[in-house]
């Protein structure tokens, strides 16, 4: 403990409003990143010192007030900011952007660690999947029925056919058209919400998995596997997938800058504080010498 009070108070703000800078530093430096959401540090006050506690009042007297002095500041946490970010068109199909709630989930083909994500800057690779630029594979509805969730994986064209174009509408149905005029739906793009997406964990390049998930996103972040038949853009509070656009990062630039200078004035105000109370021990070590 310091000699005095204030000291620790001034380091512990010192500590915490650091950690506030780097927050608001790297929102800002994630001002164009796809799908970004914000984060925004939160505080609170550290334990008191109780130098007397609160007792009930006596006969012919009154109670008594407790009598304690902080010690500091703390960070509280770090929350961050699902709301929806604009779209931007891009004109590309395997651009995808979400429009409403929902993130989509790709896999690691080589581990089988799955993701949640709300970038959608996918692409076909040369074997024909929907892939992340990772190469981690998009999940969705497949097969016979589109009811088998797996690898998102475009199919084989008709004999003597061959495919000319790919279309993504908004309830994610992936259509391949062919040469001889004819179509068939392959696939379809799936889409995940969570009961609390705060219990996300962010693991770069734009992914997320679960707070405990050892694989899929895992169930403290109220998630459940994906399902072909509930887990349809458009259908039980999910939003639509919008080809041709993604999802632009929703940090704002103007809170950003105005929570930097009063996170900023903190820290110099904890400095301050540091600075004075150095001041008090100095006068306290000198009484000896006057």
């Amino acid at each position: 403990m310091s000699l005095i009070g204030t000291m620790g108070s001034g380091v512990s703000a010192l500590r915490t409003f650091m950690k506030g800078l780097e927050v608001i530093g790297n929102n800002i430096a994630n001002v164009n990143t796809t799908a970004y959401k914000a984060s925004e540090a939160k505080y609170a006050d550290s334990f008191s010192n109780i130098l007397q506690r609160s007792a009930p009042s006596s006969p012919g007297g009154t109670n008594s007030a407790v009598l304690g002095v902080g010690t500091g500041v703390t960070l509280a946490g770090v929350n961050t900011n699902f709301n929806q970010g604009s779209l931007a068109s891009t004109g590309k199909v395997t651009d995808l952007g979400v429009s409403g709630n929902g993130f989509f989930h790709v896999k690691n083909s080589i581990d089988g660690t799955v993701y949640a994500t709300r970038a959608g800057d996918f692409r076909w690779d040369d074997q024909g999947y929907l892939v992340t630029a990772q190469g981690y594979r998009v999940q969705g509805g497949t097969g016979t029925g589109l009811v088998t969730v797996g690898d998102i994986q475009l199919g084989t064209p008709p004999t003597g056919a061959q495919r000319q174009s790919v279309s993504i509408d908004k309830l994610g149905n992936i259509v391949e058209f062919y040469s001889d005029g004819t179509s068939a739906t392959t696939n379809r793009v799936l889409l995940q919400d969570y009961n609390d997406p705060a219990a996300l964990v962010r693991e770069g390049n734009n992914l997320y998995t679960g707070l405990l998930a050892a694989g899929p996103v895992g169930a403290a972040s109220g998630s459940f596997a994906l399902d072909a038949t509930t887990n349809g853009p458009g259908t039980n509070g999910l939003g639509y997938v919008q080809s041709g656009t993604l999802e632009l990062s929703n940090v704002d630039l103007t809170d950003q800058f105005a929570n930097l200078i009063t996170t900023q004035r903190s820290f110099q105000a904890g400095s301050r504080l540091v600075t004075v109370s150095d001041t008090v021990l100095e006068d306290i070590v000198n009484l000896k010498r006057n």
